[in-house]
């Protein structure tokens, strides 16, 4: 019996002794990984998609952020969290403790990067601008993209993106808007398909840069459709030509269309074709294709730029004739001052 109660005083005792040492690790653990980092500057740290916390804190301990890798694998082994790691780019406070830097990766609390893509660009030139973000990794798609079928945005990523998620994410918004805007068209519009919508889209896109006129330039091109009038649309002529690339003479200058190229026919040439091009000429934004599905009522059916970043709109070819003469004079008195000041 002596024997048996010693047995138990003693089982109780280690007992005892375990939850204190237990207990004492535990808060032991727990003052560490409150504790101030050592690093003295704020720290940007990337975690690659697929790495671990055995090849983060590895890596965390060997850039000077925490003291001890074995420490902080201790801590998610006990708390669970292994598994809980985000990919992506962290910032990291100078002096940051180990529970504020697991808190960061766990949390998903990345920096986010940015990528513009302009309307008004083809899909040659916007994957030119996707090929050479410094941030974005990853090959390029090896199928082709199809002119028109990105929508230009500024789109917000982490680290790690690949380029062809980022193309797959602009095709799949183009898709999404197209669905939003088509069932809340116009009726009687010109236009039977949301491929038609975006076709002439992007010719309003390329005929203004200004985002006021978007509607008026759309509601033009709508007028002269019903009509049964030609586009005539200058840029669609460049885009017959050279797929969108801007033109340039012998001296490696910008130039203006010759009359050879606004006569030469081909499936984009609007001033040679009925109806619509083949394609979009380039990449509308979602201004430009709300404006062709749902333009304001115009009595406008020509128009020309006025030389300040707008366009003169007439009702009349003599008044359209007249805006010409005007545009045509106010360039010829650019050019003059042009030269003057050269002189």
């Amino acid at each position: 019996m002596k024997f048996i109660r010693g047995l138990l005083s003693l089982i109780v005792a280690v007992v005892i002794l375990t939850a204190a040492v237990a207990g004492a690790g535990w808060i032991w653990l727990g003052n560490e990984v409150a504790k101030d980092g050592p690093s003295s500057a704020e720290t940007v740290f990337v975690v690659e998609p697929g790495e671990g916390f055995s090849t983060v804190s590895t890596q965390l301990e060997k850039d000077g952020v925490i003291r001890s890798a074995w420490l902080l694998r201790l801590k998610v082994r006990i708390d669970g969290t292994e598994g809980a790691l985000k990919s992506g780019e962290f910032v990291i406070e100078p002096q940051a403790s180990m529970g504020e830097i697991l808190e960061i990766l766990i949390e998903g609390k990345a920096v986010m990067h940015k990528i513009t893509l302009p309307e008004g660009r083809t899909t040659a030139q916007i994957l030119r601008l996707i090929e050479s973000d410094p941030v974005l990794i990853g090959p390029m798609p090896e199928l082709p993209v199809e002119e028109g079928s990105l929508l230009p945005d500024t789109y917000l990523f982490h680290r790690g993106m690949t380029r062809a998620k980022l193309i797959a994410q602009m095709a799949k918004a183009q898709d999404d808007l197209l669905a939003e805007l088509w069932p809340t068209r116009q009726e009687g519009l010109p236009i039977t398909t949301p491929q038609g919508a975006v076709i002439l889209a992007s010719v309003v896109e390329k005929e203004t840069g200004n985002a006021a006129e978007r509607p008026e330039v759309a509601a033009l091109f709508i007028t002269r459709m019903k009509r049964g009038m030609r586009l005539e649309s200058d840029p669609t002529i460049i885009y017959g030509v050279s797929q969108g690339e801007p033109l340039y003479n012998k001296a490696g200058k910008r130039r203006t269309l010759l009359r050879s190229e606004i006569d030469r026919k081909t499936d984009w040439n609007t001033y040679q074709i009925d109806g619509l091009p083949k394609t979009p000429i380039c990449n509308p934004g979602r201004d430009a294709i709300a404006a062709v599905l749902d333009p304001p009522e115009t009595e406008y059916i020509f128009f020309v730029a006025d030389g300040k970043g707008g366009h003169l709109f007439a009702k009349t070819l003599a008044e359209h004739n007249r805006n010409v003469a005007a545009y045509r004079k106010y360039e010829r008195g650019e050019i003059a001052r042009e030269r003057a000041t050269n002189e």
